[in-house]
């Protein structure tokens, strides 16, 4: 059998419980898991796209088979240079679902060989969005159990250095 590896692109601007979730599943199912972090400065990210990955990575260190990697441009042809078969992309509700097939689709078009696993974190998470997780905590609330610890700390020095700019 063949050595099968997994992509989970997304932002990650930043990681939170519901990503987390995703890769831990994944890496039952396959080989190897790669998390490909979109360097896209278009849409103005929190974080660079190295200080995510560096976040990523010190939370994969519990998981041998999972690795980060940044990737920009066509997500079809970063699977092919990692040598993968498959992408797998989070789920939280009807409206992600819509945006997340027409992706699919394209890139079975642009692609055959790549297949698209839909994944739901678990229910405690199926709200959560990077984007949630920057504004609530913009309006000083509590984000335990949402993100790592360490997330969190990257954020409360991110927006330190935000306000005093």
């Amino acid at each position: 059998m063949s050595h099968r590896i997994a992509v989970y692109p997304g932002s990650f601007d930043p990681i939170h419980h519901g990503h987390l979730d995703i890769i831990e599943r994944c890496k039952d199912l396959f080989d190897e898991v790669i998390v490909a972090v979109l360097r896209n400065e278009e849409k103005k990210p929190l974080f660079t796209s190295q200080e995510r990955a560096d976040m990523i990575d010190e939370l994969l260190d519990r998981w041998p088979n999972c690795r980060v990697e940044r990737f920009s441009g066509l997500l079809v042809n970063f699977v092919d240079e990692m040598g993968a078969c498959a992408v797998v992309r989070g789920l939280r509700a009807v409206s992600d679902f819509e945006y997340e097939f027409q992706m699919a689709l394209m890139n079975r078009r642009l692609n055959p060989r790549v297949a698209t696993l839909f994944m739901m974190p678990k229910e405690d998470y199926s709200f959560l969005s990077s984007r949630t997780v920057k504004e609530v905590f913009s309006f000083g609330a509590n984000l335990k159990g949402l993100v790592p610890e360490s997330v969190l700390q990257h954020l409360k020095r991110r927006f330190e250095d935000l306000q005093e700019a």
